[in-house]
């Protein structure tokens, strides 16, 4: 079986040279003039936010959310991007955290970092750094960053553990993790979980809320909690059974309210649990 990371960058490349080359980026997964009206992925940022965001990055968006305006950034704070792709939530983000603040995006994919780095200069914003690199392993530095987003990548990843592991590492004590992220409730029929990609980026893979906050907790976040934002009916399901060639009458009632975009939160405590925190604890009182 070919690696999942493999698949990604190949399919989020097209996407890059697409956008590039003027075309239509292809596929249901994204909020840009080419999107099928998805109910998930559609319509997600509003006219005023994107207004002086490049074109090509509102067209290269693959997202499932607007984790920009849900994450409540403040001026000054540092901001990382998980799978940045053109760079769309990294450019909303540099604005709102303003010069005083910094936003990174970390990208794996060498067509998305040239297409988002363009839309950088296009934008003119200073406060931005797109980085090369794989989200189960940040090139950041212990305790750097005030607040991770991201925009329906996490489930493209074959090992989320790690990378929740890394947000945790690289979030500064008290730091928000604030993402948006297609999930499950239920078990989804196999050949529907086999298909997943056609609405959450192309590769299957997401996972079920309460798995979510399982794995946030066993990273050591506090707080986690899953808020559904759009929720697949069966009737939205149906026409992305059919073009994927799954058995769509068969199929789409047992999707029903179990398919959706979620804003997912957690926080990273601002005291270590091993932290002695008075004259009494860690034998002081001996």
């Amino acid at each position: 079986m070919r690696d999942i990371s493999e698949v990604v960058r190949e399919r989020y490349g097209r996407v890059a040279e697409q956008v590039m080359a003027g075309g239509p980026k292809g596929g249901c997964c994204g909020t840009g003039s080419g999107s099928c009206g998805d109910p998930i992925t559609s319509d997600l940022y509003a006219t005023s936010e994107t207004a002086e965001i490049p074109t090509e990055a509102i067209q290269a968006s693959l997202g499932c959310g607007n984790p920009t305006a849900l994450a409540e950034l403040k001026a000054g704070e540092v901001v990382l991007d998980l799978g940045s792709g053109g760079g769309i939530d990294v450019l909303l983000s540099a604005r709102r955290v303003g010069p005083t603040g910094k936003a990174y995006g970390l990208d794996m994919t060498d067509e998305m970092l040239a297409l988002a780095r363009e839309n950088q200069r296009r934008a003119g914003v200073d406060n931005v750094e797109f980085l090369r690199g794989q989200i189960e392993e940040i090139p950041l530095p212990d305790n750097s960053v005030d607040v991770i987003i991201s925009n329906c990548v996490i489930n493209l990843s074959g090992d989320k553990d790690r990378v929740l592991a890394e947000a945790f590492r690289v979030l500064k004590p008290g730091g928000r993790f604030a993402v948006s992220d297609v999930v499950t409730r239920g078990v989804l029929p196999e050949p529907v979980r086999a298909s997943l990609a056609l609405w959450t980026g192309c590769v299957a893979g997401a996972l079920d809320e309460g798995e979510y906050v399982e794995k946030l907790s066993r990273a050591g976040f506090e707080g986690a909690s899953v808020e559904p934002t759009r929720i697949y009916t069966a009737e939205n399901a149906k026409s992305l059974l059919e073009s994927a060639g799954v058995e769509a009458e068969a199929l789409a009632a047992e999707l029903d309210g179990k398919v959706m975009g979620a804003f997912i939160r957690a926080t990273k405590p601002s005291v270590p649990a091993t932290a002695c925190c008075g004259p009494t604890c860690c034998g002081g009182g001996r």
